[in-house]
């Protein structure tokens, strides 16, 4: 098999704010790995947060290169996932790339699009969401109007996040999703949940620092709205806790090291009888057609990653006032342009 990885900066349509910092670009890198005849494709971003950057995926690429251009072609995804974990612990984000860029060439071997190995195609599918960052509350407000959506996660973490919910009530009915990335207190988010339940907010998403677990297991118990693990959630062995914690849990590819321990994830989280949504980053369609493979087995999706941006650099699938549009093609059906 032949390993490559590129480069590029994506320019997003707006700036986009959550409550840690703004991004106008968004560098990624797309990996593709070939057997000659089929092409599978990953994607894995730069994120400050997660101690991602352009320098350590480079480095793990050219660690990881030669052990995946040795490897028997028809090897199962999960296996190849098992033997390059521990070359990879440092880097998960770069281990997503791989995994999913391996995961989309099997399916392809196997002339099948990804999603049939783990769904019959009588699912039905949930919308996507359309994100709207931190913004004054009129470019929020406009934001809306120009792209209209059923369903909006709406980024908050501000002095005035239930006015810019009320506002944002005023050009829309379409469901709220908020998401505070870690910037509420117990006592606010019990609050907010409150008056957020009354203005048709669906869930909330990370309220509180992620290691707050004491803070986390108050606000399950109390809260009327549910509660949904996003950075809480990172990994496998965090399922488990977050289980006891929260209503549900948001999976990023990227986070946990792609679809292979993803789809351990989703089994372990519906054993336990709690919600399961998968999310995006700021990425190119590359990543957000192997995250879409998964939607036949999740209650929420947040794909609106490519939506965002100026232009894209990819094919594959697209949305349709928020529903899934897969391409007729195998694989996760995407490909550079």
């Amino acid at each position: 098999m032949k390993l490559s990885a590129h480069f590029f900066e994506l320019s997003l349509k707006n700036p986009f704010t959550i409550s840690r910092y703004t991004v106008t670009t968004q560098k990624t890198m797309v990996v593709s790995i070939s057997d000659g005849k089929n092409t599978g494709y990953g994607e894995a971003t730069v994120n400050p947060y997660y101690d991602s950057s352009v320098e350590r995926l480079k480095k793990s690429i050219e660690k990881i290169k030669p052990i995946i251009e040795r490897v028997n072609a028809t090897i199962h995804p999960e296996e190849l996932w098992k033997n390059i974990e521990p070359e990879l612990a440092d880097n998960y984000f770069a281990l997503c790339a791989i995994d999913c860029a391996y995961w989309d060439l099997y399916a392809r071997q196997q002339k099948k699009t990804l999603r049939e190995f783990w769904s019959n195609h009588n699912q039905s599918l949930p919308k996507t969401n359309y994100t709207i960052g931190i913004d004054s509350i009129e470019v929020m407000k406009s934001k809306i109007k120009q792209t209209p959506w059923p369903i909006y996660k709406i980024k908050l973490g501000t002095q005035n996040d239930l006015d810019i919910i009320r506002s944002l009530r005023t050009v829309t009915n379409a469901i709220f999703r908020v998401d505070a990335n870690c910037a509420w207190t117990v006592e606010e988010t019990l609050h907010n949940a409150k008056i957020l339940q009354k203005l048709n907010v669906e869930f909330i998403e990370q309220p509180l620092h992620a290691d707050n677990w004491s803070g986390m297991q108050i606000v399950k118990e109390k809260s009327v709205l549910p509660i949904i693990a996003d950075e809480s959630c990172q990994k496998l062995v965090d399922v488990s806790k977050c289980i006891k914690t929260f209503h549900g849990i948001n999976i990023k590819l990227m986070k946990c090291g792609g679809i292979t321990p993803a789809l351990q994830m989703i089994h372990q989280a519906k054993m336990a009888g709690v919600k399961v949504m998968a999310g995006c980053m700021t990425e190119s369609t590359i990543g957000i057609s192997n995250i879409t493979q998964l939607a036949p087995l999740l209650d929420y999706i947040d794909a609106d990653g490519a939506l965002l941006l100026q232009e894209d650099i990819a094919t594959g699938v697209t949305f349709q006032e928020g529903n899934i549009i897969f391409p007729n093609k195998n694989g996760a059906g995407s490909n550079l342009i």
